[in-house]
C-alpha cells in the first residue's frame, strides 16, 4: 500500500472536467469516481460486510452523529475502533454531523462553538463542535474524517448563509489543529447555499488552510435540479487539481454523470439501499417499481443480463410476491442488486473515462434514467 492521503489523477477527460483517480487510505486504495454506500449506524441496511465485498464495495460511509447517540463512542472504542466493531476492513469515511445541523434543524441550537442537539433518540443533550467531531474520529480510526460545518437549508437567506460560512470556515480551521490517527485523512466542506461568491471564498479559505480533500456541501437539501449544479460547479471551478473532490448526499444516476463530469471524484447516497426498501429497482434503462402489478407474473430477473445473486436466481414475480408479504429476504435481494448495479455503473464510469467514451455513456444514461422517470411518474398518477 502506498502512502495515505495520496491521490494520483490517472486519466482526464478530453470532452469535460471528469477524472479518473486513485485515492490511498489507511486501509486500502479507492478509485475514483467512486460511490459510497452508506452505513450511517455502522451497517449498511440488509447487507453484510462480505456481501458488500462481494458486491464491488471498497469504501463505505458512516456518521458519527448517530453512533454518538447509539451505541456511543466509548463502546465502538472499547470493541477495537469502528472497523473491528462492524467487520469492515476497508476504507470508512465519517460524516461528521453536520448535516444533521440541517435534518434535524428542530431539535438543535447552532453556537458559536458548535451546535447543541436534544438527541432525537431519547430527547438527551447532545453537543458536537469541530472540537468534539474530531475527537470521536479519532477515537473510533475513521480513514477519512469530515470537518464538523453547518449545512444549511435552501433557500437560505444571504445574511445568515454569510454566517454559516464563517462559522464553516472557523470550524475547518479548528477542526485542521485537532489530533488525527496517523495517516487518517480530513476533508474540508464547502457552503455557500446557491451564492456564487461565498461558495469561492469558502473554497478559497479552506485551500489557504489546506485539507486532504475537499467536499461540497449545502446540496440535497431540496434545491432545484440547476441550483445543485450550479452548486457543483461554483464549488468544483476552484478547487485544487490534485485533491480529491466529494459531493456529499447526491445519488441519482443522471446527478451522478453531471456532477463527475464537472470534476466530481466521490459520491455517497441512501438512495440505492433506501428505495429498495421501497420497492424500487435501479437498472441500465433507469428505475422501476417492481411491486406494480404488471410483474405478479413475470418471470424475468430483476434486470436481464445482470450477474448478481438476485437476478440469477430469481424472478420479478417471487420478488414481488416477498415484498407485497413483508418477507425480508425481498428487501435483501433488491439491496443486493441495486447496490451491484451502483458498483457496476461506477465500473462503468471509470472504464469510459479510461476508454475515452464517457461522453457517449453519460448521454445514454442520461436518455434513459429521464425515460424510466416518465414512465414511473405515469404510473403514479394513474
Amino acid at each position: 500500500m502506498g502512502v495515505s492521503g495520496k491521490y494520483e489523477i490517472l486519466k482526464v477527460d478530453p470532452h469535460s472536467n471528469a477524472r479518473r483517480g486513485m485515492l490511498t487510505t489507511n486501509h486500502g486504495v479507492v478509485e475514483t469516481p467512486v460511490f459510497m454506500p452508506v452505513g450511517t449506524q455502522a451497517a449498511v441496511k440488509a447487507l453484510s460486510p462480505e456481501e458488500l465485498t462481494g458486491l464491488g464495495a471498497n469504501i463505505i460511509l458512516s456518521n458519527i452523529y448517530h453512533l454518538n447517540v447509539r451505541p456511543g463512542i466509548d463502546v465502538i472504542e472499547k470493541c477495537g475502533g469502528l472497523h473491528q466493531f462492524m467487520g469492515w476492513h476497508r476504507p470508512i469515511l465519517t460524516d461528521s454531523g453536520g448535516y444533521q445541523v440541517f435534518s434535524l434543524a428542530k431539535l438543535r441550537k447552532v453556537k458559536d462553538n458548535g451546535v447543541e442537539f436534544n438527541s432525537h433518540f431519547d430527547g438527551k443533550r447532545i453537543f458536537l463542535g469541530p472540537v468534539e467531531a474530531m475527537d470521536i474520529q479519532y477515537r473510533i480510526g475513521t480513514d477519512i474524517a469530515m470537518v464538523f460545518d453547518e449545512c444549511v437549508p435552501y433557500p437560505c437567506d444571504r445574511d445568515y448563509t454569510c454566517q454559516s460560512v464563517e462559522k464553516t470556515i472557523l470550524w475547518a480551521a479548528l477542526c485542521a489543529e485537532q489530533p488525527r490517527k496517523e495517516g487518517q485523512l480530513l476533508f474540508g466542506i464547502v457552503q455557500g447555499s446557491d451564492y456564487a461568491d461565498l461558495r469561492e471564498r469558502c473554497v478559497r479559505e479552506l485551500t489557504a488552510i489546506g485539507f486532504d480533500g475537499y467536499a461540497i456541501g449545502g446540496v440535497s437539501v431540496g434545491e432545484p435540479e440547476d441550483v445543485l449544479l450550479r452548486g457543483i460547479e461554483r464549488s468544483t471551478g476552484f478547487m485544487p487539481d490534485d485533491k480529491p473532490r466529494y459531493l456529499m448526499g447526491v445519488g441519482r444516476m443522471d446527478q451522478i454523470l453531471d456532477a463527475v463530469s464537472l470534476g466530481v471524484d466521490m459520491f455517497d447516497c441512501v438512495m440505492p439501499t433506501r428505495l429498495a426498501r421501497n420497492g424500487t429497482a435501479f437498472t441500465k434503462y433507469g428505475k422501476y417499481a417492481v411491486k406494480a402489478g404488471e410483474y405478479r407474473y413475470d418471470v424475468r430477473p430483476i434486470e436481464e443480463g445482470c450477474e448478481c445473486y438476485a437476478c440469477r436466481n430469481f424472478s420479478r414475480a417471487y420478488v414481488r410476491h416477498l415484498l407485497n408479504v413483508n418477507e425480508i429476504l425481498g428487501v435483501r435481494l433488491l439491496t443486493v442488486h441495486n447496490v451491484f448495479k451502483y458498483m457496476r455503473f461506477m465500473d462503468e464510469i471509470r472504464t469510459a473515462l479510461d476508454d475515452g467514451s464517457f461522453n457517449d455513456l453519460k448521454k445514454e444514461y442520461t436518455i434513459r434514467w429521464h425515460e424510466s422517470e416518465i414512465k414511473m411518474t405515469a404510473e403514479g398518477d394513474r
